[in-house]
């Protein structure tokens, strides 16, 4: 083994356990979701998938401190790539992943290369502005190509010619395979946390390599990084391109566990909802935006699906006069009303915990550790990865 492979390989004690506990409560989704009522496969690989959105995300505005409200059009484009992969190539998920983290690395040379030319709310706005266009050239103009607001499918009459090279077609429609063997439900989802688990050893050497270290002092302090001599634009760019082929990557597995792609995953509300994840977090760790992550979409998909009945349930050891009063309020933060307790949520951590729920892990951890006092804000020291 060389000198490049064992530097790529080698790792910390710290960083090592910190994979090792990662892994192993990524892989026993299905275990400690089932109390929660979130054990479902379908579920579970949405709390992968956006992880792995949110890493990347986390990439750029954790590392660098360029907050983007475009990353949406990655995801899009990851999404549509893959489908098209599966309707010309085959329905096996190598090339279609290969494909869509190629072409939306691309496309975030293209948006960066123009965006980048500014920094602040400038750069912010900017990458709102491409996603809104992606967004509308994708639902009204690009038809032919993404097949508009009915989104793009798998159809009978697809080509798929390296499939039909290897075999006859098979009556109805196909499902995603790795290397031949179909695979959905839990598979699907191991599939899924397998590739997380790759993404985050990955965004865990960016965050204790050399370069992120130079994204730091960029976020830190640009502007005499450029006087020392340094071209942050250029690391910048990285981080930019790095960040949009895990936007690709994760839109890429939303077609493989579900193959159609539409232009709503390129709104800018879905580019604002992985800001809320990462900022949720804990901007600037790497395990934060996971759980960021996590916790939103347990809120859209169980959160929301509480009703009076269930509230009841719950409620059913306060006397029966109070209880009423209790589920009656208590209803307008659940169900429809689940985005209200969210906004709650965020609201506090912005106030209390600005560093995320990350910070609040750091504080409980220095009272019951050292006993130092813990400091506030988000991690800034090249060892924090947690």
């Amino acid at each position: 083994m060389n000198a490049t492979a064992k530097t790529l390989f080698s790792m910390s004690r710290r960083d090592l356990i910190t994979l090792v506990i990662f892994a192993l409560v990524v892989l026993a989704m299905p275990i400690w979701l089932s109390p929660l009522g979130a054990a479902y496969p379908g579920l579970m690989q949405k709390f992968a998938i956006y992880a792995i959105f949110a890493l990347g995300f986390n990439i750029l505005f954790g590392l660098t401190g360029y907050l983007s409200f475009g990353h949406a059009a990655f995801l899009g484009v990851g999404s549509y790539t893959a489908v098209w992969s599966f309707k010309l190539l085959s329905m096996d998920v190598i090339p279609a992943i290969i494909f869509a983290v190629i072409l939306s690395g691309i496309f975030a040379v293209a948006i960066g290369y123009l965006s980048l030319r500014r920094t602040g709310i400038y750069f912010s706005i900017l990458t709102l502005a491409f996603a809104q266009m992606s967004y509308n050239l994708a639902y009204s103009v690009l038809t032919p190509i993404t097949n508009g607001e009915t989104s793009l499918q798998l159809s009978l009459r697809d080509p798929r010619v390296l499939d039909l090279a290897f075999g006859p077609r098979e009556p109805g429609l196909p499902s995603a395979s790795l290397f031949g063997h179909t695979f959905s439900g839990l598979e699907a989802f191991y599939f899924c946390a397998v590739v997380l688990l790759l993404a985050f050893f990955i965004a865990q050497k960016i965050f204790s390599s050399p370069f992120g270290m130079m994204l730091r002092a960029i976020k830190s302090n640009q502007t005499r990084m450029n006087y020392a001599g340094f071209n942050t634009r250029s690391y910048a760019m990285t981080a930019f391109v790095i960040s949009g082929m895990y936007a690709g990557l994760a839109g890429a597995l939303l077609a493989i566990t579900d193959p159609l792609a539409g232009a709503e995953r390129m709104q800018w509300t879905a580019s604002g909802e992985v800001v809320l994840m990462t900022i949720l977090g804990g901007v600037g760790t790497l395990i934060g935006p996971v759980i960021g992550a996590w916790l939103i979409k347990y809120f859209e998909n169980i959160f929301s699906a509480f009703n009076d009945t269930a509230l009841t349930h719950f409620f059913g050891f306060v006397p029966d006069g109070l209880r009423e009063v209790v589920v009656a309020i208590s209803s307008k933060f659940v169900g429809e009303g689940w985005q209200l307790t969210l906004g709650l949520l965020f609201v506090l951590v912005v106030m209390f915990l600005p560093g995320g729920i990350m910070e609040g892990v750091r504080r409980i951890r220095g009272l019951f550790g050292s006993g130092r006092t813990p400091q506030t804000g988000a991690v800034s020291r090249p060892q924090a990865a947690e």
